[in-house]
């Protein structure tokens, strides 16, 4: 005797339960792809492409993208505001590298010269750090009240400071002068 075929119950399967040996043959796959060279190129293609993407978005300052040291509307403010201004330590490495290239030189005046020059720039570098975490901390609390002082931020803004304008990341996104609001 032949059944007439069931309606489709709403949120119902509405199919027979597969069996189990159909299941099993479903999931099986080898441990190890066919050719190991090629999958092993294109998971490393993989990788890159999406290391690629990471590092553009974060370039761009996508928030989503950007490692925990950096996200959060508190670090960006610290980020805008050291990107603003004309720091000392920005300098450092140069000057650090022409005092490198005076010492080669045998003038013993030159090298003196050379030497009072990279204190001067320490001395300079120290100073314009204090300052700009004075100026770091006031603006932090007119911002964003006395919670705003998270800890290690105004630390996150001198050593930002530090770094040479191009090589910062993420990248500046305010020209010099352009203080946030």
């Amino acid at each position: 005797m032949l059944q007439a075929p069931r309606e489709a119950k709403p949120g119902g399967k509405n199919r027979p339960t597969p069996r189990r040996s159909q299941q099993e043959a479903l999931n099986k796959r080898p441990l190890v792809p066919a050719d190991r060279k090629g999958a092993g190129r294109a998971s490393r293609e993989a990788v890159r492409a999406e290391r690629m993407k990471v590092r553009q978005a974060m370039m761009s300052g996508d928030e989503r993208y950007l490692p925990t040291r950096d996200k959060g509307p508190v670090r960006r403010f610290v980020r805008d505001v050291v990107d603003a201004r004309r720091n000392a330590g920005e300098y450092f490495l140069l000057v650090a590298m022409v005092v490198v290239f005076l010492t080669f030189l045998r003038d013993p005046l030159v090298q003196l010269v050379g030497t009072a020059l990279l204190w001067l720039t320490v001395l300079l570098c120290v100073v314009d750090g204090f300052l700009l975490a004075r100026q770091l901390r006031k603006r932090l609390v007119a911002r964003f009240g006395p919670a705003g002082l998270e800890p290690g931020i105004v630390r996150y803004g001198v050593l930002r400071a530090f770094q040479m304008r191009r090589t910062r990341l993420p990248k500046p996104m305010v020209k010099r002068g352009q203080y946030p609001a």
